[in-house]
């Protein structure tokens, strides 16, 4: 009877993996068979299961959608708007599975023990916009389910930049902590520090490329990050679509903030704003440093229009 419900659970746990790249050759699907093997081999104890089943009928399951960033570019305010629909089960905090070491060695069941419940028509969602940036994410992401459908939330990058340091110049605020200019990280020996980590980040193409060795285009969705704070709604619903999800969020369930100075959501009734660490004012920056930054974010946005056949409003 054990090996029965052991078995049965199985089955409501994993999602179906459908190769979504084509000629995966035998000698990859062996491979990626034997880490998946790896993975699952913490899912044998029976009480695990059992606290993934709820007695309504949900049960807490791999995320059937992930979205994997990016860092500064919006991925809170995403994850709130689209758990505005119905379908959408999505997982409080950022679980950091397939970047961080020590989470990933505990392999998928303690993946799944941070997934809300949910029920079976529902779509489970996470998000950790680290994942975008971290070379190793896409191999794991794509063994653990090769038909994954991914979001991708981007703004413009010189203005990514601004917002990383925004977020770590407050939070050593909070502790107490002294913390450099801006101008000190961004400039070095008179000129651009392009070995600064924020700006890297802001190179989608390099990035990018990464995620489309393993997955196809149509299966990761950009959202601009730029039109989502200026208009939600459009962007919102190109996201339903991509989801396969039926219109259930309307322009209704977003109303401007003036005190804030960005949208917050209404739903049935209730509103509610991002925190506020959110929508914080950028730090003074110089005209000749913006400049700067514009230019040398120039070729590379170029290179990801051209990666991904579309073009974005950035300097």
């Amino acid at each position: 009877m054990a090996a029965f419900l052991l078995g049965a659970v199985l089955l409501i746990v994993q999602p179906q993996v459908v190769p979504s790249r084509p000629a995966v050759n035998s000698k990859a699907e062996t491979t990626s068979q034997s880490i998946q093997r790896e993975l699952l081999k913490k899912t044998s104890q029976k009480n695990d299961f059992k606290e993934n089943i709820h007695s309504n009928g949900s049960c807490r399951q791999l995320p059937h959608t992930i979205i994997i960033g990016v860092r500064k570019g919006g991925t809170r305010a995403l994850l709130e708007m689209l758990s505005l629909h119905p379908d959408i089960a999505a997982a409080e905090s950022e679980v950091h599975f397939f970047d961080w070491e020590d989470h990933y060695r505990n392999g998928l069941q303690w993946y799944i023990n941070q997934m809300p419940f949910s029920y079976p028509h529902q779509i489970t969602v996470e998000k950790t916009p680290a994942y975008f940036t971290s070379p190793k994410v896409p191999e794991r992401v794509y063994n653990m389910n090769q038909s994954m459908r991914l979001l991708l939330i981007l703004r413009d990058p010189s203005e990514r930049v601004l917002s990383d340091y925004t977020q770590v110049f407050y939070n050593h605020m909070q502790k107490h902590k002294p913390y450099p200019s801006i101008e000190q990280f961004l400039v070095k020996d008179g000129e651009l520090n392009v070995g600064y980590k924020a700006i890297n980040r802001s190179l989608y193409y390099i990035h990018m490329q990464n995620w489309l060795k393993y997955f196809p285009l149509d299966h990761i969705h950009i959202v601009d990050g730029d039109k989502l704070i200026k208009d939600p709604f459009p962007e919102i619903e190109k996201v339903e679509r991509f989801l396969k999800l039926s219109p259930q969020i309307n322009a209704s369930n977003f109303y401007f903030n003036k005190t804030k100075g960005f949208y917050c959501l209404r739903d049935s009734g209730r509103e509610r704003c991002l925190h506020e660490s959110k929508g914080r004012a950028h730090p003074q920056v110089d005209t000749w440093l913006l400049e700067k930054l514009h230019e040398y974010f120039h070729e590379p946005n170029k290179k990801f229009f051209e990666l991904v056949g579309r073009t974005f409003d950035w300097h």
